[in-house]
């Protein structure tokens, strides 16, 4: 017996930490799941479909916030406790979650568990240890100032259950996850009843916004700024990463926010005040960067909004960060790439600084594989479901899923069971990553062709 036990305890110490990763979440799907299922967790006291029961935890544990039914008219307190951790663990990642919570604890943690917490947030800094106890301190504090701006709008007007919304909600914002329970008011209607409440809609917009920077530029940001600051030494410059991410998250807000001003001005924001119309737009831009909340009617909008906003749901949030999509970075590198070849340059150049072929090897794989999980997606919805959908509505509930943004034309409740288990296999290849999962599917050990000198090939492109 202790034989198998080290045998056991050998093969895992062996296995990927991108293998262990996928897997974690899967597991945390498969328990919420069990959970969801039971009668106890429902408002009627039934037992709720498994199927529906699976496609609600691996949107939750996915932070994407699609639902086949409304959270509040379905879940009762306890489901939504149990959706609430899906959030909370899925966002940050179950290794980050526990590894962060024993070194808050003091507890040792063997050098394995360290390498898998890199791995599970892109870590790039030697010290993995403070920033995983960062990341906890962090979190827990945006979401504790959310909690608190958002019952000062909650709680006057719902009395002690505005607490428990404002908890809900501000978790729920910063891990990109889009789930409210504000359905007792406007069933399946998200924040459309406050598109122009300044103080519910701004304080979810930065929680979006920055919980989708990704945690390693928030350690960058505070150690270079902040902390410097507080111990009287002279700061230093955001390192390039940061750099790009804070350039590029902006470009994208700024554009998005513009987009949708135009795109809808006459439309589903027409008999707004101006001030609303440019809450409202603001709102949308943040949240189609992978957060799911919406403030106007997402099955109203133009198909052209519709189609702009499946480009920002695309590219997503940040590298690290609770959102996703085929994130920042990789669509700056893509474009610069682009650019680069277009001036005739051999290399890809950003700000002046080369990037290294496997980067932009990376990126473009990552796109292609992203585009092709989105295109057979789109195509089950379209050609299985019994329930016509447009191609255009279909294309965006794809996106939606793969960039764990939850937004929808209201086609989630209406799919058959093939799209609705093909969508929330779409949801978790978003946020584990379509090369992640690749890898974790097929990486062999000790490949007989791994450092191999292969001949060269010609080909003629374009």
């Amino acid at each position: 017996m202790s034989r198998s036990v080290k045998a056991i305890f050998r093969r895992w110490r062996e296995v990927a930490p991108v293998r262990l990763i996928v897997a974690s979440f899967f597991l945390v799907i498969l328990v919420g799941t069990l959970l969801l299922t039971l009668p106890l967790s429902a408002r009627d006291g039934k037992a709720t479909h498994v199927l529906d029961a699976f496609f609600t935890a691996t949107s939750a544990t996915c932070v994407t916030g699609l639902v086949v039914f409304d959270t509040w008219t379905h879940w009762n307190a306890f489901g939504q406790a149990v959706i609430l951790m899906l959030i909370q663990v899925g966002g940050l990642g179950i290794i980050t979650f526990t590894t962060g919570f024993n070194l808050l604890l003091h507890k040792k943690i063997g050098l394995r568990n360290l390498l898998l917490a890199r791995e599970n947030v892109s870590g790039n800094t030697l010290d993995i240890g403070s920033l995983i106890k960062m990341i906890l301190r962090f979190t827990f504090v945006c979401e504790g100032i959310g909690a608190l701006l958002l019952m000062l709008r909650f709680v006057p007007k719902f009395g002690a259950h505005g607490v428990w919304i404002s908890v809900f909600c501000a978790v729920s914002a910063f891990c990109n996850a889009g789930f409210d329970i504000l359905g007792f008011e406007l069933e399946n209607g998200s924040l459309m009843l406050y598109s122009g409440d300044g103080l519910v809609c701004v304080t979810i917009a930065l929680l979006i916004i920055v919980g989708g920077l990704g945690f390693t530029v928030i350690s960058d940001i505070y150690y270079s700024q902040i902390y410097t600051r507080f111990h009287k030494q002279t700061p230093f410059h955001l390192n390039f990463h940061s750099q790009m991410v804070l350039i590029t998250t902006t470009a994208l807000l700024v554009v998005g926010t513009v987009g949708f001003f135009v795109a809808e001005y006459n439309n589903t924001m027409a008999g707004m005040p101006f001030l609303e119309r440019l809450n409202a737009s603001f709102f949308q831009s943040a949240s189609a960067r992978t957060a799911g909340y919406a403030s106007i009617n997402i099955a109203g909008e133009h198909d052209f909004t519709k189609l702009f906003t499946v480009a920002l749901m695309f590219i997503g949030a940040s590298p690290a960060s609770t959102g996703g999509g085929i994130k920042t970075t990789t669509f700056a590198v893509l474009v610069s790439a682009v650019y680069s070849v277009m001036s005739g340059r051999e290399d890809t150049v950003m700000r002046r600084r080369r990037i290294d072929q496997a980067t932009v090897s990376r990126s473009l794989a990552i796109a292609v594989l992203s585009f092709a999980v989105v295109l057979v997606t789109t195509g089950v919805i379209l050609t299985v479901n019994n329930t016509p959908v447009s191609g255009v509505d279909a294309l965006f509930e794809a996106v939606s899923a793969f960039g764990t943004v939850g937004l929808t034309a209201n086609v989630t409740p209406i799919l058959d069971p093939i799209p609705e288990f093909v969508v929330a296999l779409t949801m978790f290849v978003g946020r584990v990553g379509p090369v992640s999962l690749a890898l974790a599917l097929i990486m062999r050990r000790g490949s007989k062709s791994a450092g191999a000198i292969l001949p060269e090939g010609k080909l003629i492109v374009g």
